[in-house]
């Protein structure tokens, strides 16, 4: 069966395509590529959807491999609306 693996940094996207045997897992396909050795890996996905190195593969599926987050979606959602705010508190003491 062929698969097609994926390692995307902000700068770069690189494609490799496997071909595996019928039955073969996350982790085989980890072990016979070489697209997972120099990745900071933080988990990996099928078409978006999180598996584990257990989870079997099918024929077309397209691993995807997923760093870790830089920050915080949370933080950064609350850091950029406390900055909104404060610029709506100074442009309403401007007007007085």
């Amino acid at each position: 069966m062929k698969i097609e693996m994926l390692a995307v940094w902000p700068e770069r996207v690189q494609s490799q395509t496997l071909t595996l045997a019928d039955g073969a897992t996350v982790a085989d396909a980890l072990a016979a590529s070489t697209l997972a050795r120099d990745f900071p890996l933080a988990g990996m996905a099928i078409f978006g959807k999180r598996v584990t190195e257990t989870t079997v593969l099918h024929e077309g599926d397209r691993l995807e491999l997923l760093r870790a987050l830089l920050a915080d979606p949370k933080q950064s959602r609350r850091k950029r609306a406390e900055a909104a705010q404060a610029e709506k508190t100074a442009k309403n003491k401007d007007r007085r």
